[in-house]
């Protein structure tokens, strides 16, 4: 079990989405992960452009959109999920 497992809540440190929340739908390699969420397109990311935060949702392993935003409601995060967070560059 690592950090960057499939329904771990993250936020999006670079790039046009940085400070937005998202969910991990599928490890695709060591590098890469497949993301989705509210307020993020549903996209390849590189390990390293996001932070994960301890909260997880249940999903499983390459779930739709709908079924990540009905994931989402059920775990009642959508308010969470519409914030923006500041983003410290270091």
């Amino acid at each position: 079990m690592s950090v960057y497992d499939i329904g771990r809540l993250c936020v999006k440190t670079t790039g046009r989405e940085a400070g937005h929340y998202c969910i991990i739908v599928d490890i695709i390699d060591k590098n890469y992960l497949l993301i989705d969420g509210l307020k993020v397109r549903r996209r390849r990311v590189n390990y390293r452009h996001i932070e994960p935060i301890a909260e997880t949702i249940e999903i499983k392993k390459g779930a739709k959109h709908d079924e990540v935003e009905t994931a989402i409601q059920k775990a009642k995060l959508e308010k969470k999920m519409t914030e923006v967070v500041s983003i410290q560059i270091k």
